[in-house]
């Protein structure tokens, strides 16, 4: 990545072996959903996983991994993050619970951001997922800022104006240099529990003909099912169900889908770096 001379310079974190950023370009897509999913996925298939909530003024993840105890913090003022469902996670949300919405600044947010990947022990992990705010903005330049990031999955759904604010996110970190792993569609179609009877709520297929725009992977889509959003709320993702539960299937093709991209982005990222 080419830095202006007073652009600091990402540093790797020691022990972590690939850091993927969930983002999407606007809020309600099921970002968060997704992120969290996909980490427990991840865990399930063997890989050692951290899970940091970057939506400082929304954050979710509490709620959806169901845990909200304050980190401990170790020697030298390391953060320890939570362990949730066998999951290394840090939010703003465990740090300043409840309602009360966080006013800050651009400076502030950088600071916090810095301070969860940089501050927390996180140990040794194969994936460090980053659920990202929606939209473009501070918290991704704040992020390419402070690590180099192995690559970044999509979220969007099917929708016209849904994608055209995916298409923003695609271009956001084609700027920052950042390579997208791919695009997942999220709230593909709905299934009538009647009539079983296939009703493509938001117009199946638009992140997927994006993808094939931009020659993207396409990670997969995940259908509109209720016990999802159900899960999330309660604190219990469906893919604690294992890759064999219906509703968690999409979610294991698409981790396994994603460890190959990103296995490859990492191994030429690497290639690049070594000049003998």
């Amino acid at each position: 990545m080419a830095h202006a001379p007073n652009m600091p310079t990402p540093l790797a974190l020691p022990g972590v072996s690939k850091i993927v950023a969930v983002g999407s370009g606007k809020g309600g897509v099921g970002k968060t959903t997704v992120a969290v999913n996909l980490a427990i996925a991840l865990s399930r298939l063997g890989q050692r996983v951290g899970l940091i909530d970057a939506d400082i003024y929304g954050p979710n993840v509490p709620l959806m991994m169901g845990s909200s105890q304050q980190p401990a913090v170790g020697p030298g003022n390391i953060i320890i993050p939570n362990l949730t469902h066998g999951i290394k996670t840090i939010s703003i949300g465990y740090i300043s619970p409840g309602d009360k919405p966080l006013v800050m600044r651009g400076p502030m947010l950088h600071q916090i951001i810095r301070q969860f990947l940089q501050q927390v022990d996180w140990g040794e992990l194969d994936y460090l997922i980053i659920d990202l705010p929606p939209g473009t903005g501070d918290v991704v330049i704040s992020l390419v800022q402070t690590v180099p990031l192995t690559g970044a999955v999509v979220v969007s759904t099917p929708s016209d104006v849904s994608l055209l604010d995916a298409r923003k996110a695609l271009e956001m970190f084609a700027q920052v240099n950042v390579p997208v792993l791919g695009i997942v569609e999220n709230m593909s179609h709905f299934t009538c529990p009647h009539c079983h009877q296939e009703i493509d709520i938001f117009s199946r297929g638009g992140a997927e003909h994006t993808a094939k725009q931009y020659n993207l992977p396409f990670l997969g889509s995940v259908e509109l099912i209720p016990s999802i959003r159900e899960g999330g709320d309660r604190g219990l993702p469906v893919t604690l169900a294992g890759p064999k539960s219906p509703q968690a299937t999409a979610f294991y093709d698409i981790a396994e889908k994603l460890m190959a991209q990103a296995e490859a982005a990492a191994a030429s990222a690497s290639d690049v770096i070594e000049i003998s």
